[in-house]
């Protein structure tokens, strides 16, 4: 790889250390469709040996975000809930978490239906305050959980300061980097323990692969979540490790894309007179604006915005043409969601509002489509 650790972002997309076969020199990853390895002797061990444990597709794909994101070691596993569950097998029971509160709903539902049987409790915090984080610790505290861009508000933790005092405490820290991936946001360069990815999303980037990712910024907790993504087996399979690694290598020019046309419909939907709300961290009256600046180079391409009601808002989107009405995000393709009725289904209503997901909430992924087909085709749907 030679000094490829001081080359831009758009240059290690393409040139990961894995994109020539050594074998053959063929122009991308081989796949490795084997369970097992023939051990041609016993007194030496094998790199490979079984694949749960190691497969060599699968590993290009683990160096390769662990380049991106600047950390010592990548695991790819089954999905992005698989990457994040992984992450908090780290926990014992009787420790206690520390999360954003308007956390992506399926991890919400980890931390209070699974993890609880394990005797795992977790606060949820509203992170955009530093001293309601500090307010959490308890004396078994051991984990802090972030989600900045949150989901779907959008709300902004500011990293660096939180990952400072969870130093000061010996805690660890654990962030969820999906909305913003590294090409916009590299969290290890904050203070960060370990990253997350749900890959379905931007990494993939078309609609075609389930997949998470995990990042650790030292050896030692590299060792630990090896030990534990074998022991649970939660591994992804070698098809979708190079599919993956075939999505990754547009994402700069994806994203590039994305975020050109997600803030003009943010400025559109905020003079629309339709929408009673719009949450984009690009738009000059986000009130994590500054804080996101700071750690982030873009602004991403999911915005989220209030149609006034439930009512209104299914009526958005029984009208639109042009997005996916659909869970998930971050592909090629617009996706419009409702988090009431999709993402944020596992939170009880009560707890939905009081973070600010709405009956009238919905999120807009903006896809690479032409901008102007997107505004006309909303348009027309919010006024009908």
């Amino acid at each position: 790889m030679g000094n490829s650790e001081n080359r831009k972002f758009a240059t290690k997309l393409i040139h990961f250390g894995a994109e020539i076969d050594k074998q053959t020199g063929a122009s991308s990853v081989p796949l490795y469709q084997a369970s097992t390895f023939h051990q041609a002797s016993l007194d030496e061990p094998p790199e490979y040996d079984y694949t749960r444990s190691g497969n060599p597709t699968r590993q290009a794909l683990e160096d390769y975000i662990a380049l991106l994101e600047g950390g010592v070691r990548g695991f790819a596993f089954a999905s992005g809930m698989a990457a994040i569950s992984g992450a908090f097998m780290l926990l014992s029971a009787g420790d206690h978490v520390i999360c954003t509160e308007d956390v992506y709903g399926g991890t919400y539902r980890l931390l209070t239906t699974i993890l609880t049987r394990m005797n795992i409790e977790t606060t949820f915090v509203d992170m955009t305050d530093l001293d309601k984080v500090k307010a959490a610790l308890q004396p078994n505290t051991k984990a802090i959980f972030i989600e900045t861009p949150s989901n779907p508000t959008l709300k902004i933790t500011d990293v660096a300061a939180v990952t400072a005092w969870a130093k000061e405490h010996e805690l660890l820290t654990m962030l969820d980097n999906t909305f913003m991936t590294p090409y916009h946001q590299r969290p290890i360069e904050l203070g960060v323990d370990i990253v997350l990815h749900s890959a379905t999303k931007f990494l993939g980037g078309h609609s075609d692969v389930t997949a998470g990712l995990a990042v650790a910024a030292t050896d030692s907790l590299g060792h630990r979540l090896k030990q534990i993504q074998n022991g649970l087996g939660t591994i992804l399979g070698v098809q979708d490790s190079w599919l993956l690694m075939r999505g990754m290598k547009t994402l700069k020019a994806r994203m590039e894309a994305h975020e050109t046309s997600a803030r003009k419909l943010a400025d559109w939907l905020s003079a629309h007179p339709a929408v009673t709300a719009v949450y984009y961290p690009g738009l000059p009256n986000h009130p994590g604006r500054e804080i996101h600046e700071k750690q982030s180079l873009g602004y991403g391409a999911v915005v989220s915005f209030d149609t006034g009601s439930g009512e209104k808002a299914k009526q958005l989107l029984s009208k639109v043409k042009i997005p996916l009405v659909a869970v998930s995000l971050g592909a090629v393709e617009s996706i419009l969601s409702y988090p009431a009725m999709m993402s944020h289904a596992a939170m009880p209503r009560e707890v939905r509002h009081e973070r600010g997901i709405t009956d009238g909430l919905v999120r807009y992924s903006v896809g690479l489509e032409d901008i102007e087909d997107i505004l006309e085709d909303l348009d027309q749907a919010l006024r009908s």
